[in-house]
Formats: C-alpha cells, sequence, structure tokens
C-alpha cells in the first residue's frame, strides 16, 4: 500500500500549491444546513483557478516532474477534463508542452478550457478509461512522461484542500468526497489521519459508475462495463488501484447517488447559495442529503469539487431536467 503522508509533508506541499492559489473558503450555508438538519460546512473548490479541486495536484506533480525528472519537457495524460486543466496549466507554467487525450463526446467547454491552458487535445475512445489507455500508448511512442490519474504527488498536493478544511472545522463528523479516479478522497483520508482526528470519510459515486462502491464492498477491484452518467467527473470504470488501497482502508462506507439525485443537488446549491457546481462536484451534497436520517443534528463536510459544468446541461439542471449521459 503507499504510505501516506505525514503532517510535515503535506504542509511543505500546501506550501507549493500557494504560490499559485490562495486557499479556497469553507461556508456554512444556513439554507443548505436547513435542508439536511444538520451544520454543513460547504467548500468551495469550485473557486480555484481551474474550477476544480484537480489543480492542486497539478502544481505539486508538475514541481515534483522539474526537481526529479527534469529531462522530460512533454508530458501525456487522459481525462474529462479537471485533471487535464490542471496538468496542463501547471505544466505551460513550467515550459512544458502537455498533450491531453480525452474520450468522444466530451465537454466541449473542458476541451476549450483545456486548450486554453495549453493542452494539445486528442479525441480517441468511448470514455475514459480507453483515452486513458490511448494516452499510454502515445507516451510510449513519444518518449513523453506519462501523467497518471493517481500518483503519490498528486494526492499530496490535493490533500491541501483538506487541511483547510480540518483546520477551519475540525468537529466534523463526516465528510462526503466524490470518487473519480481516487485523488480528493484519498487526500481527505491523509489530512484526517496526519491531522490525528476521527472524521468519519464517505465516498460517493454514481449509481450509473458504481466501479469503487462495488469494489470497496467486494474488497477487491472490479471493473463495469459502462459509465455512463452526465457527471463525467465520476465516470470511471476501473479503479485506481493504488486509490483503492487507500480508500478500501480509510472511507467509512460509499453511497451511490443517480443523476436525478445529482441534478436536483446541483439545483438547490444554485437556489441557496447562488454557486454553479458540476455534477461530480454536487454528488457530495446529493449523498448526504441521501443520508439525511444519519447526519441529523450532527457537523457535516461536503465537498463541492468543481464548477466546470457545461451551459446547455446547466441550463437544463436549472430548468428541472435531468440531463442525458
Amino acid at each position: 500500500m503507499m504510505k501516506l503522508p505525514n503532517l510535515d509533508e503535506l504542509e511543505a506541499a500546501a506550501s507549493r500549491v500557494y504560490q499559485h492559489m490562495q486557499p479556497t473558503p469553507q461556508y456554512v450555508w444556513p439554507q443548505i444546513s436547513k435542508h439536511l438538519d444538520a451544520t454543513v460546512w460547504l467548500k468551495h473548490e469550485n473557486h480555484t483557478p481551474t474550477g476544480a479541486f484537480k489543480v492542486r495536484g497539478g502544481i505539486a506533480f508538475i514541481d515534483w516532474v522539474q526537481k526529479n525528472r527534469p529531462q522530460y519537457r512533454t508530458i501525456v495524460t487522459a481525462t474529462r477534463g479537471n485533471h487535464g486543466q490542471s496538468q496542463a496549466r501547471a505544466a505551460t507554467l513550467a515550459g512544458l508542452r502537455t498533450t491531453i487525450v480525452v474520450p468522444h463526446g466530451n465537454s466541449p467547454e473542458k476541451n476549450a478550457a483545456m486548450r486554453s491552458f495549453g493542452a494539445d487535445l486528442i479525441e480517441h475512445g468511448v470514455d475514459f478509461d480507453a483515452a486513458r489507455a490511448e494516452a499510454m500508448r502515445i507516451a510510449q511512442g513519444e518518449g513523453a512522461l506519462v501523467v497518471p490519474a493517481f500518483d503519490r504527488q498528486i494526492m499530496l498536493g490535493v490533500a491541501s484542500y483538506g487541511l483547510e478544511l480540518f483546520k477551519a472545522a475540525p468537529n466534523l463528523d463526516t465528510v462526503y468526497v466524490p470518487i473519480g479516479c481516487g485523488s480528493g478522497i484519498c487526500g481527505m483520508i491523509a489530512a484526517r489521519n496526519a491531522l490525528g482526528l476521527k472524521t468519519e470519510i464517505v465516498g460517493v459515486v454514481s449509481t450509473e459508475a458504481p466501479a469503487a462502491k462495488l469494489s470497496f464492498e467486494a474488497g477487491k477491484v472490479i471493473e463495469t462495463e459502462t459509465a455512463r452518467t452526465f457527471a463525467d467527473g465520476l465516470a470511471v470504470r476501473v479503479p485506481v488501484a493504488e486509490a483503492f488501497e487507500i480508500y478500501s482502508s480509510g472511507a467509512a462506507r460509499i453511497v451511490a447517488v443517480n443523476d436525478r439525485e445529482i441534478a436536483s443537488a446541483m439545483l438547490l446549491l444554485y437556489q441557496t447559495t447562488h454557486n454553479a457546481v458540476e455534477g461530480a462536484g454536487a454528488a457530495s451534497l446529493a449523498a448526504a442529503i441521501q443520508e439525511k436520517a444519519r447526519n441529523t443534528g450532527k457537523t457535516v463536510g461536503v465537498i463541492l469539487t468543481g464548477a466546470n459544468v457545461d451551459a446547455d446541461v446547466f441550463a437544463k439542471v436549472l430548468a428541472g431536467e435531468v440531463p442525458r449521459a
């Protein structure tokens, strides 16, 4: 199992992150708290320079590359959008070339954002896992450095949001964290453990992309044939084994929410806080609502992992519809 970082390592990584961005806020929004009959802290990772928590991992990983793999001038990775934006932004600032593989039909607005951060974009395959395999092939052919979806350096950077939340609200009973490839929940587990807290950390997946939940309950990695949810940050068929090893022992449970629950949470967030939150980012609130009876009277953290929802998708959500995958 990958060794979890200690507090000194996490603080050092956070310092590197803060050379490029400020900490994001966390607020108790009264209407959300009333809706759940609990004190609810929303962690606003939708307020980062790329609109998602992934930017932290990109900063930490590229810093490591510059110091430890300076021979590489090109990085290659696969993404549905937020990971790609984070790596492209950090790599471009470091003077590196970035090639990113996305599946066909990927979010046009996320694709445009990745290009704006300097990425060369390639479309391949029907889903993230097919794009990931193509990224590996391209990197091997070009002698470029593959940036994995999950890596210890990425986790170190991402964990900075966990430190921020726990330092602001150390009495949290439970924190809900969406799971795609796993850096978010693993970073949260690392921060909790390093601070010596007892907070329950609950992972959240889509009912249409339940691989992480199935794996958690089986005690081994289980793949699914499809991952068809409009919450593209959750659309992963094959769990990352290194991340699974951490959240399989560090999470209390994993909750599955459907697309209707996710869309409802997105609409509620906009109505009560006027924050735009993408599907994966709102899945955490959807899970907290699903477990309302369990959370009554408690203090709960909800990670809004990103804001990057396409305008046409968000328009459907605001109209009370459920977008199609």
